[in-house]
């Protein structure tokens, strides 16, 4: 996402150190690593739970192997759709209602200033948190509990896996102010969520009741990812 605000709203490089972990692990990312832990730290605005888990996210990513990294995080965000980190995928999944709220999203991101230039949807997740960075922070935590659900949904599942990367989904949670709501996330959990290889009982599980997003906002299909992004 390119432009940029004259003046830094407060908390902007706290969304934005969250949503460059959620960004597919390359050189430059393990480079930052020191930076992020320092920002979290001046910014203050993680709860001391919160910022624990997510700078042991910090080290395993310093300290891993590269390839294991990317492999794992591919194996997670790309390959699991339950995990996808494309927002609208778990409100209404195939709803024929997608096409006008990617629109919607879009245009609320060029009233900001911005634009997309990743080859990315404008619901993926770390292109949400740049947005959000870009607007005063009263207004920031209020548009990221709109997703907060979704967001609640996909931690669990990675804590379910012992996922270091709940620990960023954690944060969110705490950055929002308030907890994912919790009836809205057993609604896009289920009753005892099905096995990741059936994929036709996932599309049977998510075909149940919408959540809403974005105040009507709807489904993207989940594309495969180019490794990466600037």
């Amino acid at each position: 996402m390119t432009a940029a605000p004259a003046l830094r709203p407060a908390g902007a490089l706290t969304f934005r150190c969250l949503s460059r972990l959620l960004t597919y692990p390359q050189e430059d990312l393990r480079a930052a690593v020191p930076r992020i832990a320092r920002v979290l730290d001046v910014e203050g605005l993680l709860g001391e739970a919160a910022k624990a888990g997510v700078n042991r996210l910090l080290t395993d990513l310093a300290t891993a192997d590269l390839l294991d990294l990317q492999e794992r995080y591919v194996e997670l965000f790309d390959r699991q759709r339950s995990l996808s980190l494309h927002l609208f995928e778990h409100v209404y999944a195939d709803s024929r209602d997608r096409g006008p709220a990617m629109v919607e999203l879009k245009r609320a991101y060029e009233a900001a200033g911005l634009e997309i230039t990743a080859n990315e949807l404008p619901d993926f997740l770390p292109l949400y948190l740049e947005y959000l960075s870009v607007l005063p922070l009263d207004e920031a935590r209020r548009r990221l509990r709109d997703p907060l659900a979704v967001i609640g949904a996909l931690g669990r599942r990675l804590r379910q896996r012992d996922e270091g990367y709940a620990a960023v989904f954690a944060a969110l949670e705490d950055l929002a102010g308030a907890p994912a709501p919790e009836e809205a996330v057993a609604a896009l959990l289920g009753d005892g969520e099905p096995a990741e290889e059936d994929a036709q009982a996932l599309d049977e599980t998510w075909a149940e009741e919408p959540v809403g997003f974005m105040g009507g906002a709807c489904a993207a299909r989940h594309q495969s990812r180019v490794p990466g992004r600037e």
